[in-house]
């Protein structure tokens, strides 16, 4: 799970600098930074403010993080056929389109 990517990407879709938004959601730029580059796990609390900033939902910012890694095995063929067709739609959903 690439939590932190995930963040970063959506952060600079909706155009925001990372000073900028680190204030948005009341983190320092420097934890943010960690955030963004999987050095640090924010608490739940955190996360649903960065959410709620993005625009979009845990369950979505959840789901784009998602990697083949995290899937287990049994499943694995599934979401190599599933995950390409739903990510764009998710996707969508995290844009607002």
């Amino acid at each position: 799970m690439d939590l932190g990517k995930t963040i970063q990407t959506l952060r600079k879709q909706k155009g925001y600098r990372q000073n900028t938004f680190a204030d948005m959601v009341e983190l320092s730029q420097t934890y943010l930074s960690q955030i963004e580059n999987n050095q640090k796990e924010p608490n739940l609390t955190t996360l649903k403010l960065i959410a709620t900033k993005l625009d979009t939902s845990l369950p979505i910012l959840f789901f784009l993080s998602l990697d083949e890694a995290d899937i287990p095995a049994s499943k694995k063929a599934l979401f190599q056929v599933l995950g390409p067709l739903v990510k764009p739609l998710i996707e969508g959903l995290a844009d607002g389109n």
